[in-house]
């Protein structure tokens, strides 16, 4: 009788010492449900379907930055401009076109995967004074009363396009003919928009 309760007592023993073992091979033991959560839908900032959203209505192909994250991330767009049209007055209509696809609420996908924008809707944009540069484009909102975020998805924007010197930089001004400044997009702006102001310099002579 001793003998089998001295055994009994072993194997009792034994049993959290496989356990361990099994579990150490990658083994479990028993089977326990686990929830973690749902698996995410769609990695963030990544678009792995094409937008077919109006937004994506046939036109000249464009694209805008948007902020996703704390960063500019450039998503495909396009604009109208009518043919024909002169190039003075072409640089405008893309440069409208732009700043309204700007101003748009991103599709659901876009939003799904993490894009927003910080332009408002309303904000136009003209051509050159007498006096300014060709290439100047005067806001209806003066750029210094932007936001970080909106003054870095303009600049970036319009300076990648047909509406800019395609250099990497643009020229801006307000309505009310305050001095006009050539702004750069960089690469720091496009990481850190909401902390690093596009790089400017005072146009000579506006």
């Amino acid at each position: 009788m001793r003998s089998r309760r001295v055994r009994t007592v072993r194997r009792l023993l034994a049993l959290p010492v496989l356990a361990a073992l099994l579990t150490g091979c990658g083994i479990r033991a028993t089977e326990v449900p686990t929830d973690f959560g749902p698996a995410p839908s769609r990695v963030r900032c990544s678009l792995s379907e094409p937008d077919v959203s109006p937004q994506a209505a046939r036109g000249l192909p464009v694209q805008v930055f948007l902020l996703c994250g704390s960063s500019l991330v450039a998503v495909d767009r396009t604009v109208r401009v009518p043919d024909g049209t002169a190039d003075s007055g072409r640089r405008v209509l893309v440069a409208q076109g732009l700043l309204d696809q700007l101003a748009a609420t991103p599709s659901p996908a876009e939003r799904e995967a993490g894009y927003t924008t910080d332009v408002r809707g309303g904000m136009t944009v003209s051509g050159p004074r007498p006096l300014d540069p060709e290439d100047a484009l005067r806001l209806s909102t003066a750029p210094g009363d932007l936001t970080s975020y909106a003054l870095a998805q303009l600049v970036c924007t319009f300076s990648d396009s047909t509406a800019a010197e395609g250099d990497g930089s643009v020229v801006l001004g307000g309505p009310d003919g305050e001095p006009l400044r050539r702004y750069e997009c960089t690469n720091d702006v496009r990481t850190r928009p909401g902390s690093t102001e596009p790089p400017s310099g005072e146009v000579a002579g506006s």
